[in-house]
């Protein structure tokens, strides 16, 4: 993969993951705590969080193809990271201050994660088909 098509990948990352971070905490709030609006702290701190999640995909990144049990590996390593990192700076923070907030947390982390990757396989399940069509019309045209 070309070091612009990851970029741009990042940045997609970016605003699929503060956007979902916003949804969920919109509609837990609705649930939990309807009075409590968003500050300027809080979108702050949930585009910092998003940021550093986006960042964090270097850990995917590889000039040449992976293998399936590769890309695999880095993504168990990638989550693993996230989590640690995310509940780590939380803790720094202080929006955790509770053993069940690091669990509350992990787990919108891992939601997150899991819309992330859906969408990321999607798009390439997309691509993929795209590029099988014109595979085929190529090979017509032969």
């Amino acid at each position: 993969m070309k070091l612009s098509e990851f970029i741009k990948e990042i940045i997609r990352d970016f605003f699929i993951i503060f956007g979902s971070i916003i949804m969920i905490i919109t509609m837990l709030r609705q649930f939990f705590q309807p009075d409590l609006a968003f500050d300027l702290k809080s979108i702050y701190t949930i585009m910092t969080f998003s940021m550093i999640s986006a960042l964090m995909g270097f850990i995917m990144y590889s000039r040449n193809d992976l293998s399936e049990k590769q890309m695999r590996i880095r993504m168990a390593v990638h989550f693993l990271a996230l989590e640690i990192i995310l509940i780590s700076l939380g803790i720094i923070i202080g929006i955790i201050n509770s053993p069940l907030s690091a669990i509350i947390l992990a787990l919108q982390i891992a939601v997150v994660y899991i819309i992330v990757r859906l969408l990321a396989w999607q798009n390439d399940k997309k691509v993929a088909n795209s590029m099988n069509e014109r595979l085929k019309s190529f090979k017509k045209d032969i």
